[in-house]
């Protein structure tokens, strides 16, 4: 609870700070961007497009460095280190700033006080799948199996306290049900063995998944957002098959290091959103089934804050922790 009150008071006095003197020629060199996940993976594909917009808006190259490892957590401490000049940037997830701190016993950064949030560029709604072998043929029916069948349903994640095993975690503490947990060193394994049918389910993005369900070799079972979404409108959403309130995505998130100023913040915000506008980047961030978002520093402030305390009372309640 420490950790928390201070993570929120250091996010919020960030924005009423005096601001600092910066010079107007910002940027004069290239712009490191690190991605704390794998080239090629979901991160890299929506993350690309937008710093080459901002890269031709800015004249000066903004470009992507991958340092995966340790779920996020290896790029994530090289950015809190890296000095407050707007030159290293990070593109973090849901999972690397605000579920590592509840999960992990020892995080190398603070997920609120070593960042200053720019924005939320992304979301990511996550897809409830199931291998066809699953006698489930709806959200409803699953929730009956798993009940029928307590900790005999396996469940796929890409780790320990990552978003879709937080997120299904989630999904069992809202209806009553235990499944078995089965993680992997990522998205690809997983969604792998659950295509060989070794594993029965999993909940993960569209952009992993619609490949597989369209090909029928998954069934989707429900997306876990507040609406259907205009890439697979077939599939209903989670609240629409069964369950209320169940909503699961991941937001991908452009930070700088702690005191960086606010002039150079207030600069990258606009260049981000500039991005955002621009009917290519908008379309290739749409083909992955995800939404691009460019919410204010204060917004995605409260965003972080509000996650922190959500994904830290499911790790409490389903005793998830991992050294």
């Amino acid at each position: 609870m420490r950790l928390l009150n201070l993570a929120i008071v250091g996010i919020s006095s960030y924005f009423i700070a005096v601001p600092g003197v910066v010079a107007q020629s910002y940027p004069v060199k290239p712009i490191r961007v690190i991605n704390p996940y794998t080239a090629g993976g979901g991160v890299d594909a929506i993350l690309r497009p937008i710093t080459q917009k901002m890269g031709d808006s800015l004249g000066k190259t903004v470009f992507v460095e991958n340092r995966p490892g340790a779920n996020g957590m290896i790029g994530m401490e090289l950015a809190a280190k890296a000095p407050p000049d707007g030159y290293t940037l990070v593109a973090s997830t849901t999972s690397a700033l605000t579920m590592n701190v509840s999960v992990y016993r020892k995080v190398p950064y603070d997920p609120v006080r070593d960042f200053v949030p720019i924005s939320n560029f992304a979301e990511a709604a996550f897809i409830l799948s199931v291998h066809p072998s699953v006698p489930a043929k709806n959200v409803r029916e699953l929730i009956a199996l798993a009940k029928a069948r307590p900790n005999q349903l396996t469940y796929a994640s890409f780790g320990v306290g990552s978003i879709s095993h937080m997120g299904t975690e989630l999904f069992s503490m809202m209806n009553g049900v235990k499944m078995l947990h089965v993680p992997y060193k990522g998205s690809v394994p997983a969604v792998s063995d659950l295509i060989a049918g070794h594993v029965m389910l999993i909940f993960d993005s569209m952009q992993s998944l619609m490949p597989q369900i369209r090909a029928q070799r998954l069934r989707a079972l429900g997306i876990a957002a507040a609406k259907r979404s205009p890439a697979a409108p077939d599939i209903p959403t989670i609240a629409e098959a069964g369950v209320p309130g169940f909503e699961l995505a991941s937001w991908y998130g452009l930070l700088a290091p702690a005191n960086t100023p606010r002039e150079i913040i207030a600069k990258l915000h606009a260049e981000l959103v500039k991005a955002l506008a621009a009917p290519e980047v908008r379309e290739r961030i749409a083909s992955f089934g995800t939404e691009p978002i460019g919410n204010t520093p204060e917004e995605f402030a409260a965003q972080i804050r509000s996650d922190i305390v959500k994904w830290a009372k499911v790790a409490r309640t389903a005793n998830v922790h991992a050294d």
